[in-house]
């Protein structure tokens, strides 16, 4: 029997000066300690324009900072945040126009093989 070497997936990582420093708000699941459960975690906080793309297709990923909401007990103050599962908000919380549109079209350059 042969065993296929499992394929790396690809990361691409970089910033978007543009939004450094833009409030967001994002949601996302999360395991429930002593379950098999997952439920609805939402976040608030400020995004520090990093980003990274994962996988093929390309997944992106946002850094956000210095949270204003998070789960009780999320031990951290920053969380990588899925582009799909991201929104700008103004300073009162309300939702921005979709201005990530671009940033979640964009893609991985065409692998070499």
């Amino acid at each position: 029997m042969t065993t296929a070497k499992a394929e790396k997936m690809p990361i691409r990582s970089g910033s978007e000066p543009s939004l450094t420093g833009r409030l967001a708000e994002c949601d996302g699941g999360g395991a429930i300690p002593g379950t098999r459960f997952a439920g609805r975690e939402e976040f608030a906080g400020s995004l520090t324009g990093e980003y990274v793309d994962h996988g093929d297709p390309p997944w992106r990923w946002y850094l956000m900072t210095d949270l204003t909401r998070k789960p009780p007990g999320y031990p951290a103050q920053a969380v990588w945040c899925e582009s799909e599962s991201l929104f700008l908000i103004d300073a009162q919380g309300r939702t921005l126009p979709d201005s990530l549109q671009a940033h979640r079209t964009q893609k991985f350059q065409p692998r070499e093989k």
